[in-house]
């Protein structure tokens, strides 16, 4: 595959603007005119007499919502307009570290549109809700299957949801054995981020473990901080760097010594489906991200999922209710007397794990182990026709995701973040940068195992392309992106003083686009 050059900013067939124009919901308003109608409400579901007598008044509307009023040809245009300007799995690749940016089968909104689960209630009588309580239960015991735990909970609605709920459940045990001084969570210096803002988050006192030279735990330095009040260490196996934790028995070994838990970040299983679960390495407590593995929509705002599963000395701490199989009948299991309680009201994300349950039935455990495999494998490709061009810190086999570093191109006052923008002229988007942060100007790649060798010798062909340009006409590249709507902002400005909506557009400030 060969690839066009992306235009220059000053080429006349560059079309983006740097500054100028104004924003696709300002043009909407401006086309609006009292009387044009473009959509329609479709038909109720429910009764229409005295539906406005079921809610408050004090949550009643008391003006008309301010509305542009378009035709249907204009309302379709402008969001099929602003649809060509974003980046999606859909549109474009998504090399994401540490994100599992994979492709979304379509039959999963098929499944899940289907009007049985679609029109359900969350107060619906469980009699009424067998289909969806046995999604629940065998979605439970597929996870706990997958990562060698005994028993999940499917409550969590994102992984940081999900490490809270561990968080809360490490507590419950030590404090029921009598250990409630344990006040310390060891999180390694190449952790995500959610790991130690969970943990503090719930009172914890967070401690760093360096990695040691091949960018693994330092088994000394956690030997060194283990004691009898350290609650648990978060890990992630592989770690950040894409490099599995080939100490994990030691590791696992030096924390139960000192009766600490395990507590597993399951970002990264992706590398792992059938090869080797985390249950079988020592680990007490997993949280999963679906929307990562189990190949759920990523993004948005919501709804997420991230269950977490137990060991069977955990089981009994686990949030109200758990799903079980009684005979032939599916039932909420409320009677744990030491469960942690509710962690939200509803399960409000069920067309998420539907979603999940759809990926897996369809996969079965063999397809599950080709996904793991052709994860490493893509990510092994790309390390090695790129490692040679790029900085590589840990240049050895690595499993679904690897890191690079732009360090050789500072002097060209180049860093990450600009050759993760001109990734965007090419119809790429960025990898994670800037993280790990271990790694300076880290380049961190995810490929995952639905991309063919096509599109990740495009991607190789195009970091090449801007490795020359950095070299030849450095100005490009930092001042990437020319092609997109929005040019290159002013990152420090963005974040103090973010345009949130049209309404915060003033005065010169509504000619250009936010």
């Amino acid at each position: 595959m060969t690839t066009d050059p992306a235009p220059h900013p000053t080429s006349p067939t560059c079309g983006g603007r740097r500054g100028g124009g104004v924003s696709e919901g300002q043009l909407l308003f401006e086309k609006s005119k009292s009387g044009k109608e473009g959509a329609f409400l479709p038909e109720r579901k429910f009764p229409k007499e005295n539906f406005a007598d079921s809610i408050p008044t004090s949550l009643q509307r008391k003006l008309s919502a301010e509305l542009p009023e378009v035709t249907e040809p204009e309302l379709i245009r402008h969001f099929v307009n602003l649809s060509k300007k974003n980046f999606a799995v859909d549109t474009h690749f998504y090399p994401l570290g540490s994100c599992t940016m994979k492709y979304n089968p379509k039959i999963h909104e098929d499944v899940a549109s289907l009007d049985g689960f679609a029109y359900l209630h969350p107060l619906q009588p469980e009699e009424a809700s067998q289909g969806i309580l046995r999604i629940f239960y065998e979605l439970g015991r597929s996870l706990a299957e997958l990562t060698g735990m005994y028993e999940f909970t499917l409550q969590p609605a994102a992984g940081a949801h999900g490490e809270l709920c561990g968080m809360m459940m490490t507590r419950a045990y030590h404090e029921s054995r009598g250990e409630g001084k344990r006040n310390l969570v060891l999180v390694p210096d190449s952790s995500h981020g959610t790991n130690p803002a969970s943990a503090a988050q719930y009172g914890y006192q967070v401690v760093q473990i360096p990695s040691d030279a091949k960018g693994r735990v330092d088994l000394k330095a956690l030997e060194q901080v283990m004691s009898d009040r350290v609650a648990c260490l978060m890990l992630t196996n592989p770690n950040t760097l894409g490099l599995f934790e080939t100490d994990i028995l030691k590791i696992r070994e030096a924390v139960h010594k000192k009766g600490a838990l395990l507590y597993y970040d399951g970002a990264n299983l992706n590398a792992l489906l059938g090869a080797v679960r985390p249950g079988d390495m020592g680990f007490d407590i997993v949280h999963l991200n679906l929307h990562k593995t189990f190949t759920t929509p990523h993004g948005g705002g919501g709804p997420g999922a991230g269950p977490v599963g137990v060991s069977k000395a955990l089981a009994p701490f686990l949030p109200v209710p758990v799903v079980v199989k009684k005979g032939e009948r599916y039932t909420f299991d409320y009677d744990r007397p030491t469960s942690i309680g509710k962690l939200r009201s509803f399960y409000g994300n069920t067309g998420i794990l539907i979603r999940a349950y759809v990926y897996i039935r369809m996969l079965g455990l063999e397809g599950l182990k080709r996904v793991s495999h052709d994860a490493v494998l893509n990510a092994n490709y790309l390390r090695k026709k790129l490692s040679g061009a790029y900085p590589n810190p840990h240049n050895e086999f690595c499993m679904h995701e690897f890191v690079l570093s732009a360090t050789h191109l500072e002097s060209k006052g180049i860093h990450a973040g600009d050759i993760g923008k001109r990734l965007l002229d090419y119809g790429i988007h960025a990898p994670t940068v800037h993280f790990p942060l271990v790694v300076p100007e880290a380049l961190m790649i995810e490929p995952t195992e639905t991309e063919s060798k096509e599109t990740l010798d495009h991607f190789v062909e195009v970091m090449l392309k801007i490795l020359k340009e950095a070299e030849e006409t450095p100005e490009v590249v930092r001042n990437a992106p020319h092609t997109l709507p929005i040019g290159k902002p002013d990152e420090v400005q963005a974040a103090r003083k973010p345009i949130l909506s049209f309404h915060d557009l003033k005065g010169d400030q509504a000619q250009a686009t936010p």
